[in-house]
């Protein structure tokens, strides 16, 4: 089984409230069933079982687009595998 981390932003920022796209994004991520979910005002980080992580991109990408995202920036990483080597 392999371990993913996730990195991402949703763009345009609005230093005053978090947009509709950047609410969204948080949503899905932080009920996606993840580990080690960190939400911030400028990114937002998590981890977990490589299949969890890849199906709450997939929505991510499609819920904060519909939601008037006009960028999401993104980086996903191999962090460990079946066999728990870190990669």
């Amino acid at each position: 089984m392999v371990r993913l981390r996730v990195e991402f932003t949703t763009e345009p920022f609005d230093l005053d409230e978090a947009p509709a796209h950047a609410v969204v994004g948080r949503e899905i991520i932080t009920g996606a069933g993840l580990d080690a979910v960190d939400v911030g005002p400028f990114g937002n980080t998590a981890e977990g079982e490589g299949e969890k992580v890849l199906s709450a991109v997939d929505t991510l990408l499609r819920k904060s687009l519909e939601a008037g995202a006009t960028r999401v920036s993104l980086q996903v990483n191999v962090i460990a595998s079946a066999e728990g080597d870190a990669t």
